[in-house]
């Protein structure tokens, strides 16, 4: 893809560091190119015009110390909150042609000569989310930093299945049109956790990459992070993803690559092919089977955040285990367990279908289906994995065989 990127500076009141950070920037991108591997007389000399700044109605005339200076500026006329920003920055330079964006503060905190770090991870992953891991290992790092990186990388893994160090990092490259197909309610700090989670949700890779950071001593340092107002925000925030994670609803998935690479339970055979790309048979066979096992077990709406974890924790590929799930949906696969779960515990199977077995007899069919999962989860499981492993190691050799002959 054809790569332009920006940088972009969100202020609000950081007048006494903006000339600085600003004018570092400058020197940064002076002669500095990024260009795709393939495309490299497509080649994107950075300079001062690719340099947004973006006033988010700010009260300290903080402006007029880079008047001087061949930028680009917004203005918003009222303050709206540091994500509402971002978004203002971002569908502005897509307006222009822009793919991505980098992003980092105007208070000093970062260094803007780590920009090229980030250019380089774009140009290898130009569709990931790429955030700055801070290092922590210097003087001056508030406690409430520290515990809010570690409060939000737990939930973040709890969400999404996702181990990212450090979610309250403001220094980050965006891939413009991934980040605005987000459903984003967020305005203000809490948007960068909203961001990431969604992000993740949507099947869009997210990388770290190290970075350095300056913290000046207590009170020299400038912060419009409320912790009252603030941590209620994400904290309520928290608290909206964890339940919808918790719904056993797939989310919706969007590709960038190609219009054609998606997967879909409709065209199996072309969603195997797809996968088969990304992963072999047997790892294929892995997912699927444990997916479907997790998906058949009586977790009452668990399923969706047990199987996300299990996702991170066992390496399943993501496609691969996000397709099962619809064959665990109602009402076949609890039909199944509950006719199971009552053989089991009568001996008999169930013939009669009524409102009196259905209904009237409730928490006895709930207890048939409970006892069913956990009979029919390991064999289901199983059973789709070797329906899988086999139906993709038969595809694969086709098209290696294909391709062979095509090569003869």
């Amino acid at each position: 893809m054809n790569m332009k990127i920006a940088i972009v500076i969100p202020v609000y009141n950081h007048g006494k560091t903006l000339r600085d950070v600003v004018s570092r920037c400058i020197d940064v991108c002076q002669g500095f190119s990024i260009a795709n591997e393939q495309e490299e007389e497509n080649a994107q000399e950075i300079s001062s015009q690719d340099i947004l700044v973006i006033d988010d109605g700010s009260s300290d005339n903080g402006l007029k110390s880079i008047e001087d200076l061949p930028i680009q500026r917004i203005c918003h006329e009222v303050n709206q909150g540091k994500g509402s920003a971002l978004l203002t920055a971002a569908r502005a330079l897509k307006a222009q042609g822009y793919s991505h964006m980098i992003a980092l503060d105007a208070d000093a905190q970062h260094y803007p000569e780590d920009i090229p770090s980030f250019m380089e991870a774009i140009r290898k992953s130009p569709h990931a989310f790429i955030v700055g891991k801070r290092d922590f290992s210097v003087d001056n790092i508030p406690f409430s930093s520290r515990f809010g990186r570690k409060f939000s990388k737990f939930w973040m893994f709890v969400q999404t299945g996702y181990s990212i160090s450090d979610m309250q990092s403001g220094y980050r490259a965006y891939n413009l049109e991934a980040l605005l197909c987000l459903d984003l309610k967020e305005t203000r700090y809490s948007f960068e956790i909203e961001t990431l989670v969604k992000a993740a949700w949507s099947g869009f890779a997210i990388e770290e990459i190290p970075i350095r950071v300056y913290y000046q001593k207590g009170a020299e340092r400038i912060s419009h992070f409320d912790k009252i107002q603030d941590n209620i925000r994400i904290s309520i925030l928290n608290t909206r993803l964890t339940i919808r994670a918790l719904i056993p609803i797939p989310f919706r998935r969007h590709v960038l690559d190609v219009s054609d690479a998606s997967v879909s339970l409709l065209s199996p055979l072309k969603s195997l092919h797809i996968l088969l790309q990304q992963s072999s048979p047997a790892h294929l066979a892995f997912s699927s089977a444990i997916a479907f096992f997790i998906c058949s077990l009586p977790l009452l709406g668990l399923q969706s955040i047990l199987l996300l974890l299990s996702v991170n924790t066992w390496n399943l590929n993501r496609l691969c285990a996000l397709l099962v799930i619809p064959l665990s949906w109602p009402p076949v696969l609890p039909a199944l367990c509950i006719l199971v779960g009552y053989r089991v515990w009568n001996g008999v199977w169930l013939t009669q279908f009524s409102m009196e077995t259905l209904y009237h007899q409730f928490w006895y069919r709930f207890i048939d289906w409970i006892l069913g999962s956990l009979v029919l989860a390991p064999f289901l499981g199983l059973l789709m994995g070797i329906i899988v492993y086999f139906t993709s190691y038969l595809l694969n050799r086709y098209y290696l065989r294909g391709r062979y002959e095509m090569d003869k």
